[in-house]
């Protein structure tokens, strides 16, 4: 268990809010720093909670996403659903498309899928409706760890599908054999560090938070930055 020390910091969007006095800025950097790991290829899709408040920065980033979220992520080449606005709350899925529709087309994942009740195969669209139409009716339902391209044996070991034993709790509970799921995490939390690090720098918010004409963006998450 020597790939991730639980008690690390990941990187927050408080500690460099302060450096970006335009409000567009503003938004984009936290999108940025939420959609690292998408950014970096590790990851397909991200869930991301905006509170209907004013951060400590000044700002309300709810009201942020509402005047400009959609011309942002139009211009990132990532896509986003919107699973829930409660009002005092905003849950987006941000996603890289192919990626995310790659990982949807898997037979372990469609399996899975399928017997959480979705209409597989089926569109990544299509999926998503069904999955935010869930968040109406359930609290929460935790098969989103699929779409979020967690370990299936993490998915299954929480949703009680599989006999697998908890092991330890990282960024989400791993079951079973550890070593990968804690590699993953790791791997995660160096591709904020390193997003976190670009901004710090001076690094374009807007640059830091679009995709390359392949695709998809690739810096060195392998690289220790934090």
């Amino acid at each position: 268990m020597g790939y991730l020390n639980l008690a690390a910091k990941r990187p927050a969007w408080q500690d460099i809010s302060a450096r970006f006095s335009d409000p567009r800025d503003c938004l984009v950097s936290f999108l940025a720093l939420e959609a690292a790991e998408i950014l970096a290829g590790a990851k397909p899709a991200n869930l991301i909670s905006i509170a209907n408040r004013e951060r400590s920065c000044g700002r309300n980033l709810y009201l942020l996403w509402k005047q400009w979220g959609q011309s942002v992520i139009e211009e990132s080449g990532l896509e986003c659903y919107e699973l829930a606005d409660r009002g005092e709350s905003l849950l987006l899925l941000i996603y890289h498309p192919s990626s995310l529709a790659e990982l949807l087309r898997r037979p372990n994942v469609t399996a899975i899928l399928r017997r959480a009740g979705y209409p597989v195969p089926a569109a990544p669209e299509k999926l998503l409706r069904v999955l935010a139409a869930r968040f109406t009716v359930e609290s929460f339902p935790h098969e989103i760890g699929v779409f979020l391209g967690y370990p299936l044996k993490d998915v299954l070991g929480f949703l009680g599908w599989a006999r697998i034993p908890f092991t330890c709790q990282g960024p989400w509970r791993i079951y079973g054999a550890a070593a990968e799921s804690l590699r993953l995490a790791e791997l995660h939390r160096e591709c904020r560090c390193r997003m976190a690090g670009m901004l710090s720098a001076g690094g374009s918010p807007v640059e830091s938070f679009r995709i390359g004409r392949d695709g998809r963006r690739l810096p060195n998450c392998s690289q220790k930055t934090c």
